[in-house]
Parts: structure tokens; C-alpha cells; sequence
């Protein structure tokens, strides 16, 4: 059975050494005045998060995706203990942690709740989907709701007594939800009552709680068509009181639950909306700017699944990896054995270290972008907050995609170093390869978010956030340029961001004769972009860890661990780029292919 270790010191490294968290949120009064932005109290909540996702939830992890969830009659019952180590979750106000306070959140930075949100991910990603669903209604209820809306339904959301979904995508369209078919009639009384049905609702219907708020995007009657059209409604599994007690049964009802590769504990569910009322989210027509909010929350959240699931496996691959011996190497480790630990040969470390580099690299894009959420959102400084926001903006595509795709490919990593035991149910390492390959699925998929990185934040505003991206690297680079130790981290770093401007305009050329080419590009250029900034974040690393062994604080290694981990990264991963050079500027020529390629036959319709 595997096991899991919340990686503590990582991310207390990240938080102190490298961003600086408490000094960073110190100018933030949200945070300051209250004191939730010390290093101090950062530590108390990590120790005790990573106690209940090694407790509470890592041991259901195996059990729950054996059990799977089960619907009857419309009832759907969740797998044994999920139910009651939600109830000791909320009861524990982890629910409440970076809420408003004036709705009974505790105030905790982002940062913070973000790094609490790894942990339980990796000891439990169907589990820890619940809360996590509900995080995000709670997000888009505060930023759009009316006042009667939020009083009544966000202190439950954080008290945890509700928990909230996103629904979405219908039968016929997932991407483009503009042909989406679900409508909304106007009641005359403030209520709507919405008719469809949603697929693919995670968390849609379950037994922890009495009540489930769903967001539903329909089109209210005689609205625009495509996506301008489309409004977010609030529609409650029991309608509520104006007192907020509950009412009589809506018209929401769990179909049947979804039949899947991974993530088998968390309940998959097909929804019907027969007439159920619904309670307008914003404004009219103006569904998709609201249900964004959400989204983008979820995109991050969907990359650190990458990560956690990504961690968790490596944890059990090096430990196995440790123990299990195979063929001998010279020096031997041991001669008194029969053979050696396979930890000894190159081919191993080579995976072991692939996925240790991906994991450390997600961790600091995962911890770097929460603080530029908390900036974002409550700095003072009005141009702290846009710098913040463009960042975020930037970078929310390459954190879902390049992480989950570098996610999957480290528990694919970690199972390989098991050989066929990995292959076998008893070791889990096969559920960490089946749950982690949803992440570059759900939220958009990965090939969307490339085209949401190419075409809205890159040449949508004309390279502006790109820009100022490059505009951060550089001062960097000419920061260090002294540092003869991060030196061939900077020269290659350098290269690569100025062969990322190049590689834009390019595209940009090229997409101006032909969209085509843009999409083409999408994916190798969001991967490239990636590389980019895993190797600013493997410099910034460097630079802390090389302060810190200046310090004389490296007495157990850590630190050097650091510098041989990004020096692995540059020398074995990074170099991934000039290939990606290569098919990006290949563009769509050998994309644009005759018909007979694929055998289709399509009636040419003169003009």
C-alpha cells in the first residue's frame, strides 16, 4: 500500500527562502492587519494539514478507488470513511481556511490554503475534489453575487455544511459552450426555472452534506445565441429559506454516475434539470465572465493535481526504489547482498530525477502564482494589482497544461521504476498513473489551454503580458550576472526566453495569414514556455539555496540537493526546447493535409 509524506520542508523553503511570503504579504493590510501572513502561523497550519491528509484521508485513497461511488434511485453514496473524514475536515474549519472573514473564512493567505491543497490531493485526489468544487462556488458566489445571495450561501459553503459544483458541459458540447442547451424561463418572481442536462459534474451528488449548490450555465429564453448569450444561474439541491433553512427538494436530480478510467471515489455525475429554480448569478448574457472566475480557480487547482499526484508517486517509487534490489553496480552498495538497490543505476536516477525536478519546478509555479492571487486580489497598490493579475493571467494556461501533462508523465516514471510490480493493483502506483490522466482533460483541455495562451494572452493583447514576463527574466539575469555559480543557469535561461520572443513573432507573422498557423503552434509553444519558466524557477531556487549554504545551513544536504535537481533540469529536460523550436516553427504545412489522408468525404458547395 503506498504512503505519503507531505513535502514540509519544500515548501517551507519556497515560502521563506525564495518568495519571501511573510515580507511579500506584509504590504497587504487583508493580510497584515490581521497577522495570517506569518511564517509562523504558515507553519502551524502546514504541520496540521499534513497530519490529516497522512491520517485522515491518504489511508481511503486505495479503498475509496476499489469501492468507487454508488447511485440508487437518484441517492448516491460515496466510498467508506469519505463521508465521515469530510465531516472531521469541516469541523476542523479547514473549509473556512483562506475565506472572507465577514463570511466566516479564516483570512489565510492563498498561498497558504494552495499549499494545504497539494497535500490532500496527493494522499487523496478523489477526495480532496469535494472541497475543492466547493472552493470554487464560493469564489465565483463572492465575486457575483448580490449581497442576499452571499449572506445567505457562503458562510454555509465555508462552514462547510453546503458543498457547490460547476456544471457545465452538456451531451453535445464540452469546448464550445455555445451550443450548449440548457434553458432558462423567466418566473416573473425573481426565479428561473432551468430545464437540461449537465455530464461530467464532478462532486454532483453525494452524501456529505444536506444541500448542494449547483452553478449552472443556461441560456435564458430569446437570448443571443453562442457563448454571448449564455447566463449562470444558482440552483440549490434543496431550495432554501429566506431564514437560510432548508425547503422542499428542487428539480436537480443525479441520473447515474459516470464509468471511469481514475478518480473512481469522486462522484462523476450525470445531471437533469427538470423545471429546477434557479437564481440569476451576475447579469444577464454575462454567464461565461462569471463561471471564469471559477474556472481559472480550477485550472490551478487542476495543475496542482499534476503536482500532488505526481509527488505522491514519486515518494513511493524512491522508496521501493531503495529497497528493491536488481543486478549489481559498481561500487557496490553492499556487497554482502546478492545484488544491489536499484537506486545505484543511471536509468532509474534518471526517472526518479525527472520526476523530483517536475515536482519541485510545479511546486514553485503552484506557490508563486497563489501569491500573485493574493496581491492580485488585496495589495494596496493599484499597479501591484495589475502586474499581479497579468501574471496570473499569463501563466494560469501554462500551470493546468505543462503541469498535468509533466504530472502524468511523472507517475508513468514512478510506476516504471517498479517494473511489473507497478503494473499490479496491491502497490497503487497504477491509480496514480489512472487518476492523474483526467488533469489534462477536465477544465479545458490541454490543447485548449494553448490555444487560450497563444491567442487571448499572448497575441490578443499584442505580446503586452509577454512582455513583461520577459521584462522580469531579464532583470533577473542582469541581477546575477556577477554569480559565476548560477552563470550557466542564466546564459541558458537567457537564450531561451529571447528565442521565446523570436518564436512569438514568428508565429505571430504567420498567423496573421492564417489562424491556422497559431493553432498549429499552440501546444509545442505553450510546452516551450513552460520550459522557460520551470528554468526561472530553477534559477530562483538556485539562488536560494546557494545563499543559504553560504550561510553554513546545509548540514544534512538539502540544499545541494537543490542545485543537483536544477542542474539535472537544464542539462536533461530543458533541452526538450530545441526540438519544440523545430515543430514550432514547422507550423501547419504538414498539418493542412488532403482529406484522403483520413478518408473523409465531404460534398464540395459551390459558393
Amino acid at each position: 500500500m503506498p504512503t505519503y509524506k507531505a513535502p514540509l520542508r519544500d515548501m517551507r523553503f519556497l515560502l521563506k527562502d525564495v518568495f519571501k511570503a511573510e515580507a511579500a504579504l506584509s504590504e497587504v493590510p487583508y493580510y497584515a492587519q490581521n497577522e495570517t501572513h506569518t511564517a509562523d502561523l504558515a507553519d502551524q497550519i502546514l504541520d496540521e494539514a499534513a497530519r490529516f491528509a497522512s491520517n485522515v484521508i491518504q489511508p481511503l485513497n486505495m479503498s475509496g478507488d476499489a469501492e468507487g461511488c454508488t447511485v440508487t434511485d437518484g441517492v448516491v453514496k460515496t466510498p467508506a470513511g469519505f463521508k465521515e473524514a469530510y465531516k472531521q475536515y469541516a469541523a476542523a474549519g479547514w473549509t473556512a481556511l483562506d475565506g472572507a472573514p465577514e463570511y466566516g473564512g479564516q483570512g489565510v493567505p492563498h498561498v497558504i490554503g494552495n499549499a494545504v491543497s497539494e497535500m490532500m490531493i496527493a494522499a487523496n485526489i478523489a477526495w480532496s475534489m469535494y472541497p475543492g468544487l466547493s472552493h470554487g462556488a464560493y469564489t465565483a458566489l463572492k465575486a457575483y453575487g448580490d449581497d442576499a445571495t452571499k449572506n445567505i450561501y457562503l458562510p454555509k459553503l465555508l462552514a462547510g455544511e453546503w458543498t457547490g459544483t460547476m456544471c457545465l458541459t452538456e451531451p453535445h458540447c464540452g469546448t464550445d459552450l455555445g451550443l450548449l442547451r440548457t434553458k432558462a424561463v423567466d418566473n416573473g418572481d425573481g426565479s428561473f426555472s432551468i430545464t437540461g442536462t449537465k455530464i461530467f459534474i464532478s462532486a454532483g451528488e453525494h452524501d456529505f452534506t444536506d444541500n448542494i449548490v449547483h452553478l449552472v450555465l443556461a441560456r435564458i429564453e430569446g437570448a443571443s445565441a453562442g457563448t454571448k448569450g449564455i447566463s449562470l444561474f444558482l440552483v440549490p439541491k434543496f431550495n432554501v429559506n429566506a431564514d437560510g433553512s432548508l425547503g422542499e427538494r428542487n428539480g436537480v436530480v443525479c441520473a447515474s454516475l459516470e464509468h471511469k478510467m481514475g478518480i473512481k471515489a469522486n462522484a462523476t455525475a450525470v445531471l437533469n434539470f427538470d423545471g429546477a429554480k434557479g437564481f440569476l448569478v451576475g447579469q444577464p448574457q454575462k454567464g461565461m465572465q462569471a463561471m471564469f472566475v471559477m474556472m481559472n480557480g480550477a485550472r490551478l487547482g487542476t495543475g496542482m493535481q499534476g503536482l500532488g499526484l505526481g509527488e505522491a508517486a514519486y515518494q513511493n517509487a524512491l522508496a521501493y526504489a531503495k529497497d528493491r534490489i536488481q543486478m549489481r553496480h559498481e561500487p557496490r552498495m553492499d556487497p554482502a547482498q546478492p545484488a544491489d538497490p536499484i537506486i545505484v543505476h543511471p536509468d532509474v536516477r534518471r526517472m526518479l530525477l525527472t520526476a523530483k525536478a517536475y515536482n519541485e519546478a510545479a511546486r514553485a509555479l503552484t506557490l508563486w502564482l497563489s501569491l500573485s492571487i493574493d496581491i492580485e486580489q488585496h495589495h494596496p497598490d493599484a499597479a501591484k494589482r495589475e502586474e499581479a493579475a497579468d501574471l496570473v493571467a499569463l501563466m494560469t494556461p501554462i500551470a493546468k497544461a505543462f503541469m498535468t501533462d509533466n504530472g502524468f508523465t511523472s507517475t508513468v516514471l514512478s510506476q516504471q521504476v517498479f517494473g511489473g510490480h507497478g503494473y499490479i493493483k496491491e502497490w497503487g502506483m497504477e491509480q496514480f498513473v489512472r487518476d492523474a490522466r483526467i488533469g489534462q482533460i477536465y477544465e479545458g483541455t490541454n490543447g485548449i489551454q494553448a490555444l487560450d495562451l497563444i491567442g487571448r494572452k499572448i497575441l490578443g493583447d499584442g505580446g503586452k503580458k509577454l512582455q513583461k514576463l520577459s521584462g522580469m527574466l531579464q532583470a533577473f539575469i542582469e541581477e546575477n550576472e556577477g554569480n559565476e555559480d548560477l552563470a550557466p543557469m542564466l546564459d541558458v535561461l537567457g537564450k531561451g526566453a529571447q528565442q521565446l520572443g523570436s518564436l512569438t513573432m514568428v508565429v505571430g507573422q504567420k498567423a496573421m495569414q492564417d489562424a491556422d498557423e497559431a493553432n498549429a503552434a499552440a501546444v509545442d509553444y505553450l510546452r516551450y514556455m513552460g520550459h522557460v519558466t520551470y528554468a526561472y524557477l530553477f534559477a530562483l531556487m538556485s539562488k536560494a539555496a546557494l545563499e543559504q549554504i553560504a550561510a553554513g545551513n546545509d548540514k544534512d544536504g538539502f540544499y545541494k540537493s537543490k542545485l543537483q535537481t536544477a542542474k539535472f533540469y537544464y542539462a536533461k529536460l530543458f533541452p526538450e526546447t530545441k526540438a519544440l523550436a523545430a515543430t514550432i516553427k514547422a507550423g501547419n504545412e504538414t498539418l493542412a493535409v488532403d482529406d484522403v489522408v483520413f478518408g473523409i468525404e465531404r460534398e464540395v458547395v459551390s459558393a
